[in-house]
């Protein structure tokens, strides 16, 4: 049990993390929190998403925290089998940040349906990994180190 609250905990503290760095991100720069949400439905309904109203922001919410519970659903099964990822959660959890981060751009969200989707460039590179790194990795690896402690493990 203490593991599926670790996922889940973890999922929801990554995606939280993260969603509030892009709000701040991207609302600077001229974006709605209303059509970050709705681009990332987007990623399932195609541009159809940004059209949508409130429903659409909600899906778009629903599917970040899906997608980083699953993050947090595969560090913890990799765990489960390395446990040396559990020892050092800030050195794991920077790289799986990275790997979160390359997984992101280069599979999932060309595979989308997001509409106009672009490599990132220059600054957009370095926050994407940092977020990654710190708002993801980190937190699903500590939370994974949490949860991995059990009777059977004398740390």
């Amino acid at each position: 049990m203490r593991r599926i609250v670790a996922i889940v905990v973890a999922g929801l503290v990554a995606g939280a993390l993260d969603i509030l760095a892009a709000f701040a991100s991207y609302v600077s720069q001229g974006a709605t929190v209303e059509g970050i949400l709705k681009y990332i439905a987007s990623g399932l309904l195609g541009a159809s998403a940004l059209q949508g109203g409130m429903a659409m922001v909600w899906l778009g919410l629903l599917c970040h925290f899906v997608l980083t519970t699953g993050m947090a659903s595969v560090f913890l099964l990799a765990a489960q089998r390395l446990r040396a990822l559990t020892v050092h959660p800030w050195l794991w959890g920077s790289v799986y940040g990275v790997l979160t981060w390359v997984a992101m751009v280069y599979v999932v969200v060309p595979l989308s349906g997001v509409v106009g989707w672009k490599l990132p460039e220059g600054w957009s590179i370095v926050s994407g990994l940092l977020s990654h790194i710190f708002y993801v990795g980190v937190p699903i690896a500590h939370i994974t180190q949490w949860g991995l402690r059990g009777r059977n493990d004398s740390r």
